[in-house]
């Protein structure tokens, strides 16, 4: 039974390795695959039966002879095969097909309204099946990015904007569609399609802090997503931005994002106006407000602005301390007031640590997270070896 398991292992390891370096490298032969996996020819002429059989990878033409034949060439199928991939946040869902170059083809977004919200998620995953695409494309899977703490076996077991615990959804999708339904967190989807496409292309060790209605961490190391034990590693919105937060309970949102999330900047500056008898003004008052009425030099949203990037740039510096990252790549709906934040916090780290972290801003903006789940879904189909998919 152990040697079977391992053959298995070695099998999902070849198969993932091999289509890695085509997608990569191609057009590329099979014995460029053997030199440069360290994979024998017959397994590599193997894999690439396998992938070609299931439309992952397709032929290229012929390289140049050296004096014999010339070999055949493959090459990764970008456009041959797409993903309907899913944001499922808490008051919007966003949802693309994409292909698995990254090319989103077809996107559209509904409003969420937490439990309720599953037959709006499934309605737009079948407008998504039921859009045009290419002739001969094929659907590989459905990739969700839900916003909480995700199992593998796609439980969402808490997902405070949603109001969900212990939801069964990749069950529930899977019944209802019958195609493969992989489900992540969505910040680590986000850290994904960075990975796959955007600001961590190339980096194998990096953070993506999303700082939106929650604040949240995807972790890559050695190019691969770390999830923890509970499988809640990044949950940065709950670490404590000073001793003040001691003694306090934390059941849903957490103590960092209490005070440097969207919705944690509206509190704290719902807290500065009333404390300087400005109540009525503070009424439908959004993060958005805030960093405007900063810029125009209003001495409430500037305190509120500055505690926000101290709470930020402690964060950031935790992070870099115990996993001493390649980058740290800054994402979310709060970043797209990057201008009172981005700098500010670089000055503040300077001088914290030896090893300054190096920020970048997300190359992909709001559409990190459905790029993950197409790189989600291609990661997942590439260990089996049968591949299911909905013409």
């Amino acid at each position: 039974m152990k040697q079977a398991a391992s053959s298995e292992l070695m099998r999902d390891i070849n198969r993932s390795l091999i289509l890695d370096l085509i997608r990569e490298k191609g057009p590329v032969s099979r014995a460029d695959l053997s030199r440069n996996s360290n994979v024998s020819l017959s397994t590599v002429m193997r894999v690439v039966d396998e992938l070609t059989s299931e439309g992952l990878v397709i032929p290229a033409g012929s390289g140049k002879s050296t004096g014999g034949r010339p070999g055949s060439l493959i090459e990764f199928n970008t456009t041959g095969l797409c993903v309907v991939s899913i944001d499922l946040g808490g008051t919007k869902i966003y949802g693309a097909l994409t292909d698995l170059g990254g090319t989103i083809q077809y996107e559209l977004s509904r409003s969420s309204t937490g439990n309720d919200g599953l037959e709006e998620l499934v309605a737009l995953i079948q407008e998504l099946i039921s859009a045009p695409r290419p002739e001969g494309q094929i659907i590989l899977g459905v990739g969700v990015g839900a916003p909480g703490v995700t199992l593998p076996e796609g439980i969402v077991t808490l997902a405070p904007g949603l109001g969900w615990k212990d939801m069964p959804l990749r069950d529930i999708l899977t019944e209802r569609f019958e195609i493969p339904v992989f489900v992540e967190n969505d910040v680590n989807l986000a850290a994904l399609g960075e990975y796959g496409f955007g600001a961590g292309l190339g980096a194998r060790n990096f953070i993506t802090i999303f700082v939106g209605t929650g604040i949240g961490a995807g972790i890559i190391i050695d190019g691969a997503l770390y999830r923890g034990h509970n499988y809640a590693a990044g949950e940065i919105g709950y670490l404590l931005p000073s001793t003040d937060f001691l003694g306090e309970k934390y059941l849903g949102f957490g103590a960092l994002e209490d005070v440097a999330s969207g919705t944690g900047i509206v509190m704290q500056a719902r807290k500065v106006l009333s404390e300087q008898g400005e109540k009525n003004s503070a009424g439908n008052l959004t993060a958005k407000d805030v960093f405007d009425a900063c810029r125009k030099g209003d001495d409430w949203a500037r305190k509120v602005v500055n505690d926000t990037v101290d709470y930020l740039t402690i964060a950031i510096a935790n992070a870099n301390a115990l996993l001493d990252p390649e980058i740290i790549i800054l994402s979310g709906g709060v970043m797209e007031s990057a201008d009172l934040i981005f700098e500010p916090v670089q000055e503040r780290l300077k001088g914290l640590m030896p090893n300054t972290p190096k920020l970048v801003m997300s190359a992909l903006g709001p559409k990190a997270t459905v790029l993950g789940a197409t790189m989600l879904v291609l990661t997942a189909v590439t260990r089996s070896t049968t591949v299911h998919h909905l013409p």
